[in-house]
């Protein structure tokens, strides 16, 4: 499926794969192994973004995938985060939705909405906004609002 249909279905903390469609190189091979790596790979989605107008032109819209993180004795070092447009040639799959009972931990600012941690139930989330400190922070159920809009921010009262 192309970005735009991700952007317009894929609630967050969905598993999203994307190709560029060619074949997977031989190890020995490092930097085409490398560029090729960049066009395939999985990352859970964590953020959708509307088209934003500038003065000379309008960004498309885009949505950002967390890949991974880099971590030592328990501290994340790096954060491996890729985003892509609307425009994007790459094909993308939905792999996999959060699961009924799996809570999202969001967090809302600039007019999107941002997934922090998929719990696995709602004291899980407790506990890792405790333990994180996301003061504003808010609970969603998997399921809950997964209407797949682009950078809507449904703001609790």
């Amino acid at each position: 499926m192309s970005a735009t249909t991700i952007i317009d279905t894929a609630p967050l903390g969905a598993l999203i794969r994307y190709t560029d469609g060619s074949p997977k190189p031989p190890a020995r091979f490092t930097k085409k192994l490398a560029a090729w790596e960049r066009s395939n790979g999985i990352g859970r989605l964590v953020k959708k973004e509307p088209p934003r107008p500038y003065p000379t032109w309008t960004a498309p819209a885009s949505f950002t995938l967390h890949e991974g993180n880099f971590s030592s004795d328990g501290v994340i070092l790096v954060t491996i985060m890729r985003s892509h447009s609307a425009d994007s040639a790459l094909t993308f799959d939905v792999v996999e939705v959060p699961q009924p009972g799996q809570v999202k931990i969001l967090l809302d600012f600039g007019g999107a909405t941002e997934l922090l941690h998929l719990a696995a139930n709602e004291t899980a989330a407790e506990l890792w906004i405790a333990r994180e400190g996301y003061r504003n922070a808010r609970l969603e159920p998997a399921g809950a609002s997964d209407d797949g809009r682009a950078g809507e921010a449904n703001l609790a009262a």
